[in-house]
């Protein structure tokens, strides 16, 4: 009889500096098999992915954020001490992989070493071997493990070498018996008094985790209010100078390992690589570098627009003929119109525009990759400064492009309240890909899919102009909030600008699939929730008002002589207008006419606020509503641009109302999870309400200006 060998799970921490290459090696190590999660308590973002390193070890692999050291500036930074201070939190590690760029190795070693004295199993990967091959540097793995007293392995990320010697160095690592090495930090008398005193009120902590929780005792989420007040009373009695303990703390740790590093690292010349130093000089030039910057995302917004046309129309064609199908198949009735008007179009109208919004991610993940974001922080700085921004806000507008919720989060690395504040409240200004949907619609009905200057599409200069003016919006919005809110917090930028290195496909390609899952499951799961509802209100009203609606639609039609078609068309408009939705739509119709909009779109307007791109799911729905003898395929496109107004008879997406809802798009806060997010970052309902007031009430009367000029 046998049994079954017990698993053992352990948990294993990934930390280091930011642009280590530490999120390489993560997707090396655990490929597909990872996903994303918050820590405990708060909106911060953790990787989590697992892998087996023997038949008896299976390792939980959490992804740190990147942090300088022990002594945080921003929220990202605040997690790993919030975690690692205290052993009885739930991600407290077994063991740590710290991941350092071989060659800035000095510089990467502060947070290491502190890392190091919390007194558990570490195992130091030096990443950027092949780097550092090519640049001439060696390394002597014995020496510089033998005197940081940890296993020591040289890894690439980008290539995958030394991983297995890594995994081998972590399973040892784990399945040892580990004993704390001597501290490379010494404590002076009046930190040793100190550490007695915390270790007394927390005994499992060792030390340096003692130390520790005194000099973060006030922000420290999980003490308790007399705790707190124990750790005030202890640093009151030792008289403890927080600041002047980091300093010297951090001067002596370097004063440890640097001629460490000195003779561990061999270069082969003094001098560095100038590629970096020459492309810097270009790139963040005080004058080319914003030219630079905006040419590159303008051949992003032409990508989205070109790239993306044949599979969008692949798409749109197989979603026509799987309703066209299940419409031959399936007998007529409530079920099938469900599936063919319901689900069916409004699933069409948001997977259809999955390309563009790969291609986006794709296009910003490969600047990420390049280390061109970081440059772009910095360049920006200066600026951004004047708006009441910050540097750092230059990488929160970007992402913004690709979600305004991640963007919002982003923002917890800016450690100025005020710069931060100002950053959340602004960023939904900027157009994201769930605008895109709506863009590439309207855009349609106001400027003609010509070539301009014999290269770019006069669509994608549109769609790229709609993006800078959701950044105007968002810079003169930060600019009248830095004039109202006050605050004393100097601010600073602290940022380490990466050497320009190969983007890792890999790594690019897990991020895009990561992304467009995410959107597509999230937005699905809204679309397919809000798609129901929709078919149900669009068919079906109070009583019998549909049986009228019909009767008297007939009539209408038998008098004016209409064919068969036109009949059907007019006796689906008049019973939607009699529906539950048709209703909704009439009801705030006087509210939203002064813009041009009627009450089909009133009802999109109210449903897109669960998600923007919902808008195109709920036209292509009520469009679709008794289309069935309709061209086949037909896409929600042309039905929107054939739509007249029955009293006029023009076209009810004139350029006046096109460009009405399109501005209103621009700038409206269509977007309630967004405001949940702004909600949990700033921890009142203050802002979110703020923040939806004010947009909302730009976007209407900016709508009504434009509407009211053109038409």
């Amino acid at each position: 009889m046998s049994t079954a060998s017990v698993v053992r799970e352990c948990v294993v921490a990934l930390l280091g500096n930011p642009n280590v290459g530490k999120s390489s090696l993560f997707n090396q190590l655990t490929g597909l098999r990872q996903k994303v999660g918050n820590f405990p308590g708060v909106t911060v973002d953790k990787k989590i992915g697992r892998l087996q390193l023997s038949s008896a070890t299976a390792i939980k692999l959490i992804d740190f954020p990147g942090t300088y050291s022990f002594y945080p500036n921003s929220e990202d930074e605040r997690i790993v001490v919030q975690t690692l201070a205290q052993p009885a939190n739930q991600d407290y590690p077994d063991a740590i992989v710290y991941v350092a760029d071989v060659t800035q190795l000095e510089r990467h070693l502060l947070l290491f070493s502190q890392l190091r004295d919390l007194g558990l199993p570490c195992l130091l990967a030096l990443n950027m071997a092949d780097v550092a091959e090519k640049e001439g540097i060696t390394i002597d793995l014995n020496y510089l493990g033998k005197k940081l007293q940890v296993p020591v392995v040289a890894v690439s990320g980008r290539t995958g070498s030394g991983l297995d010697q890594l995994k081998n160095k972590l399973s040892q690592l784990l399945e040892v018996d580990f004993k704390a090495p001597k501290t490379l930090y010494q404590l002076s008398r009046q930190e040793q008094a100190i550490a007695q005193d915390v270790k007394a009120l927390f005994p499992n902590v060792n030390a340096y985790q003692a130390l520790l929780l005194a000099h973060h005792h006030d922000w420290l989420p999980y003490l308790s209010k007399q705790e707190t007040t124990s750790l005030q009373q202890i640093t009151a009695k030792h008289e403890m100078e927080s600041l002047r303990f980091q300093v010297n703390e951090t001067m002596q740790r370097f004063d440890r390992f640097t001629p460490i590093v000195q003779h561990a690292i061999q270069r082969q010349s003094e001098e560095r690589s100038g590629l970096t130093e020459r492309l810097d000089r270009i790139f963040t030039h005080r004058f080319l570098g914003p030219i630079i910057f905006f040419v590159l995302m303008l051949l992003v917004f032409q990508a989205i627009y070109s790239w993306a046309t044949v599979p969008m129309d692949w798409i749109e064609g197989l979603f026509g003929w799987l309703s066209d199908s299940i419409a031959l198949v399936l007998p007529k009735g409530w079920f099938t119109s469900l599936l063919t008007e319901g689900i069916i179009a409004g699933l069409e109208g948001i997977l259809v525009f999955i390309p563009q919004i790969a291609v986006l991610f794709f296009l910003i993940s490969l600047l990420e990759e390049v280390g061109y974001m970081a440059r772009a922080a910095y360049l920006f700085d200066r600026p951004m400064q004047f708006f009441g921004l910050n540097g750092r806000s230059i990488v929160a507008l970007i992402s913004g492009g690709a979600c305004a919720i991640p963007a919002v989060m982003s923002t917890r690395t800016i450690g100025n309240w005020k710069e931060r504040l100002i950053t959340i409240l602004v960023t939904p200004f900027i157009s994201c890909s769930a605008r895109i949907p709506v863009y590439t619609v309207l855009i349609g009905f106001v400027v003609p899919s010509t070539v301009v200057w014999g290269f770019f599409n006069a669509q994608g200069l549109a769609f790229m102009g709609l993006y800078l003016l959701g950044i105007a919006a968002a810079l003169i919005a930060a600019f009248i909030f830095k004039l109202i809110l006050k605050t004393n917090e100097r601010s600073y930028l602290m940022l380490e600008l990466p050497e320009y290195r190969l983007p890792v496909m890999r790594n690019v390609l897990l991020t895009v699939w990561e992304k467009v899952k995410t959107f597509t499951i999230e937005a699905g799961r809204v679309i397919f929730v809000i798609s129901i509802i929709l078919w149900f209100l669009a068919s079906y009203g109070p009583g019998n008002t549909l049986e009228i609606a019909e009767q008297e639609a007939r009539q209408t039609a038998q008098t004016q002589q209409l064919d068969e078609q036109a009949t059907d068309n007019l006796i689906a408009s008049r019973k939607i207008e009699a529906s539950y939705a048709g209703i909704m739509g009439k009801t705030i119709e006087p509210a939203i006419a002064p813009l041009g909009f009627d009450w089909k779109m009133g009802i999109a307007l109210i449903t897109s606020f669960a998600a923007r791109e919902v808008f195109i799911g709920t036209m292509a729905i009520i469009y679709g509503i008794g289309s069935e003898e309709d061209e086949e395929g037909i896409s929600i496109r042309n039905r929107m641009a054939q739509e007249k107004d029955p009293i006029t008879g023009e076209a009810v997406y004139s350029m006046a109302t096109a460009l009405s809802l399109l501005l209103f798009y621009v700038f409206a806060m269509q977007c309630m999870s967004t405001l949940a997010v702004v909600y949990r970052e700033t921890k009142t309902w203050k802002w979110p309400l703020i923040q939806f007031i004010f947009m909302t009430a730009l976007a209407y009367l900016s709508s009504l200006l434009v509407y009211q000029l053109l038409s």
